[in-house]
């Protein structure tokens, strides 16, 4: 059995190869080709634009894809959703599809593009939004450099941003949301229906997912009296409830929990003061929820 992963090429690329590879799927890329292996002999690769991957996984040419909700919403397609995986470019966050428009302009709001034309890439989920909201405009497809396009080619624009920083660059301001859109697995409805693809589809989600909840956080370890156990539980923001553990000295639990790693700087020397011993902070792999 082989299942065929289709990778998003471009500006995910990045993003989407080291998740894979904190995963545990080591994917070999060859800038000449697009193809590529991994280090599982039941998975092999392509890397595939993300605007295309709905259209490759639907037909069957992908048994599964990593693209984003914006790209499966404007393809149209029917493919199963697997799983939301929550990371953009830059950060694990969601990115948006704004109205922007010149930062100068007299537009305040969408209903002041009536009669306007918008560029964009996303040109049906934009032609939806304002058909919506019964607003006549001329919606134009973008090749890119969306954000140059105003005022002179086009009165306004429909783009993606997660920092609005381009944006800002190119003295436009947002007046409207359009669509929030984060990092989708997809598959294939035949592969899917097919029990042993669906159980290896399953498993790769499972520890992407995985991957996911582990990234930007680190496991807390250490020992406590029991008398001091309810200051130092006080001091832990923690994932969920902290594990605690019986000592062979009955007057002692250890204590293992998950935190955010930006506040390892902070906590642990409250830790400390709390009167905690043998505090060890671990890198993560992998939570699986």
């Amino acid at each position: 059995m082989k299942i065929r992963l289709g990778v998003p090429k471009g500006s995910l690329q990045e993003a989407s190869l080291q998740l894979l590879g904190r995963a545990g799927l080591n994917v070999f890329t060859n800038g000449r080709s697009y193809l590529a292996s991994t280090n599982d002999s039941e998975i092999e690769c392509m890397l595939i634009r993300a605007q295309e991957m709905a259209r490759y996984v639907e037909h069957g040419a992908l048994d599964v894809g990593i693209t984003g909700l914006d790209w499966v919403l404007e393809s149209g397609l029917a493919v199963v959703t697997v799983a939301d995986l929550i990371y953009a470019k830059q950060s694990r966050g969601k990115v948006r599809w704004v109205v922007a428009v010149p930062e100068d302009s007299s537009y305040q709001t969408a209903r002041d593009l009536d009669g306007c034309t918008v560029a964009t890439e996303l040109v049906q989920v934009t032609r939806k939004y304002f058909a919506e909201k019964n607003i006549p405009v001329n919606v134009e497809f973008s090749w890119g450099a969306t954000e140059v396009k105003p005022p002179m080619l086009a009165d306004a624009i429909v783009e993606v941003t997660e920092t609005g920083s381009s944006l800002r660059a190119n003295r436009l301001r947002i007046i409207d949301t359009v669509l929030e859109s984060n990092t989708q697995i997809v598959a294939n409805q035949r592969a899917w229906a097919d029990p042993c693809k669906r159980q290896k589809i399953e498993n790769l989600a499972l520890m992407l997912c995985g991957a996911l909840h582990a990234h930007g956080r680190v496991g807390l370890m250490l020992n406590v009296r029991r008398e001091d156990l309810e200051e130092v539980l006080s001091v832990l923001p923690a994932l969920k409830n902290p594990t605690i553990s019986t000592l062979s000295n009955q007057d002692w639990v250890a204590v293992n929990t998950i935190i955010e790693d930006s506040e390892a700087w902070k906590v642990i020397p409250r830790l400390k003061a709390a009167k905690a011993q043998g505090i060890v902070e671990y890198p993560l792999n992998k939570v699986v929820m």
